[in-house]
Formats: C-alpha cells, sequence, structure tokens
C-alpha cells in the first residue's frame, strides 16, 4: 500500500513556538547526528533469539564519553521535566539503531546500577508529520504521549506493549483470549487512526497492552509510529484493517462482531474523542491552524486524497482544500462533528 519512502519535512517557526508553548520544545543536547557516528554494529536479538530489524551499535571511547551524560540528561528531562545533575547512577548499556522507516532511530536503554532496572527511550530526526501526529494522538486518543524537541532531535518515550505482529502471531491463537474485547478494540483503533488520517499502521507499527481486570482481561491498541500522519494520497492507508498484515484480527472482528455492534463501537469512539477535542479545543484549534498553512506532502498527495475522501463520505467538501492539514482539520471535524 505504501511503496515509496516518505518525504521529510522541517519543523517550522510557528510549529516550534507551539511546542515551546506546551512544554514540548526544550533546550536538550541535539545528539541524533552525533550518535550516527558510530564504528561498528552487531544485529541485535530479541530474548528468544531471533534476529531483528534493530543492530546494537558501537563506539570509539571517546564519542561515547561524550555521548553518556548527554543522553542520560535527556532522560532525566524526559521523565522529571528538568535536568538533574545527579544521574551518576543512570547507566548507558546499549545503544540499538533501526535502519528503516523514515526515522531511522536510535533505540537507547538506559539502566539503574542501584537496582538493574532498565528503561528506554528513542532518539529520531525531527520532522514535522511525525510531530503532528504525536500531539494529535496526545489530545484526541485515550493514549498520553511524551516527546521532546530541540533542533534536529526528536525524543520520544518508550511505549510499553507487545509488538502488533508478535501479538498476532502469539496471542491471538491462544484458546483463553476473548476474542470479542480484542475485536472491539481493534475496530476502536482503527476508527481512530482512520479519524486522526494516520497512516501506515500495519502490524508492526502498533503495540497491544494487557491488563488484567477483576474479571476479565481488557486490551488497548497504540500506535508507535507516526511517521505517516496525514501523508498518503489514498484513503484506505489509514485505515488499519486494509493491511494484509492486519489480516487475521480484522477476519475475527467481522467474526465476532455484528454489524450493528460494530457501529456502537465507532459510535462509542466518535463520543469519546469528541470529549477530549472539546476539552482541548484552544490546543487543537491552535495545531490544526498552524498545520493548514504547512506543505506536509506533495501537491498530488493532497488532490487524491481529497477525492477519496469525498468518496468515502459522499460529499464534496474535501475538493476546496489545498494542503495535507486543511484536509485533516476538515476530516476531524466532519467526522466528530465540532
Amino acid at each position: 500500500m505504501i511503496s515509496r519512502r516518505k518525504l521529510q519535512y522541517p519543523v517550522s517557526s510557528t510549529l516550534r513556538q507551539y511546542l515551546y508553548h506546551f512544554d514540548r520544545q526544550r533546550e536538550i543536547p541535539q545528539v541524533y547526528w552525533e550518535m550516527c557516528r558510530f564504528t561498528g554494529a552487531v544485529p541485535y536479538e530479541d530474548p528468544k533469539g531471533r534476529e531483528t530489524l534493530w543492530v546494537t551499535v558501537m563506539y570509539p571511547p571517546e564519542v561515547f564519553a561524550e555521548l553518556r551524560p548527554r543522553l542520560t540528561s535527556i532522560y532525566t528531562e524526559l521523565k522529571l521535566g528538568r535536568d538533574v545533575t545527579q544521574h551518576e547512577h543512570l547507566l548507558v548499556d546499549r545503544i540499538d539503531f533501526g535502519d528503516f522507516g523514515n526515522s531511522k532511530p536510535f533505540r537507547v536503554r538506559i539502566t539503574n546500577v542501584f537496582n538493574d532496572n532498565s528503561d528506554y527511550f528513542y532518539v529520531k530526526q525531527a520532522d514535522a508529520s511525525r510531530i503532528y501526529g504525536l500531539e494529535l494522538e496526545h489530545i484526541l486518543s485515550p493514549n498520553r504521549i511524551n516527546y521532546l524537541v530541540n533542533g534536529t532531535t526528536l525524543i520520544e518515550e518508550h511505549i510499553a506493549g507487545i509488538p502488533g505482529d508478535v501479538f498476532l502471531r502469539n496471542h491471538l491463537p491462544q484458546p483463553g483470549l476473548n476474542k470479542v474485547r480484542i475485536a472491539k478494540e481493534f475496530t476502536k483503533f482503527n476508527e481512530r487512526c482512520f479519524i486522526l488520517l494516520l497512516g501506515d499502521m500495519r502490524a508492526s507499527n502498533y503495540v497491544v497492552e494487557i491488563t488484567p481486570d477483576f474479571e476479565e482481561v481488557q486490551y488497548r491498541v497504540r500506535p508507535i509510529d507516526f511517521d505517516e500522519q496525514s501523508y498518503e494520497g489514498h484513503g484506505n492507508t489509514y485505515m488499519a484493517l486494509r493491511y494484509s498484515s492486519n489480516r487475521t484480527i480484522t477476519r475475527l472482528a467481522f467474526k465476532v462482531l455484528n454489524r450493528k455492534t460494530i457501529d456502537q463501537y465507532v459510535a462509542e469512539e466518535h463520543a469519546q474523542m469528541t470529549r477530549r477535542a472539546k476539552v482541548e479545543s484552544g490546543r487543537l484549534r491552535a495545531l490544526l491552524g498552524i498545520m493548514r498553512r504547512e506543505e506536509l506532502a506533495p501537491r498530488e498527495h493532497v488532490v487524491s486524497l481529497a477525492r477519496d475522501l469525498d468518496r468515502i463520505h459522499g460529499t464534496t467538501t474535501f475538493a476546496s482544500c489545498q494542503s495535507m492539514g486543511e484536509l485533516t482539520a476538515k476530516h476531524i471535524s466532519l467526522m466528530l462533528g465540532i
């Protein structure tokens, strides 16, 4: 469905002002390009010994000596909202690099030497599309997003959960799985992505949170990749159910949920997102106002997506849109009635 690597778009001065106002723009070290100075790499294997798309990178001692305090200060800024000078007990014990997707991220593992507890964060290239995706997810979804920006460096907090492809392969076939609940959550997740025009939600680009409840188990599907926010020119790319890697969960949803039940869950998601939009109306209006005026995709993508959205909704309201931001704002307004 997505054949080419997405173009990157710089973070504009107006978007940076927005980020500063909402405490996303911070004076953190700009380390992305410095982290590209690694001199060696070995394939990273998961705990079961399977190779992944990540490689663990190595640095010359003098480069790593410079990186270590910068990375630990970024971590404390991300977690505490301020730099804490006394973080000698934090150890950067692994850095992984992903030469895939659009962001080519680094994944940093931080370990507390007092209790051996580890956490992760990601260092990526700052791209306007990705930041708009993170903000829209934070404002309109049930999930809170923690990230920081400075210059060309974007820092993202790790989103915990079972990778979607692993969940579909290892957990979905289990006999004790509550199929109706996971089908319900995937239905709502698909609707959220479409409303926000967040694309490329193939199985490897989201995680599944599993929370034991007093009688049953609750599921939450969360996107972890926001590269394809309001970029592609075809409406189907914003529907998670259309991706072949999600075929098993899509089939399950249509098997265990009838049309009325699906409509109910879709209506629930619309109502919840509408409430969030009203609570955060000022922030949402400011974000979409900036987004309308920015170039976030080639012109032909805007024209093609406008045509698809008019066809999907049976309207002519999108044909006059001049930018992806304008399309996104109009789509959210139409879907949520705001």
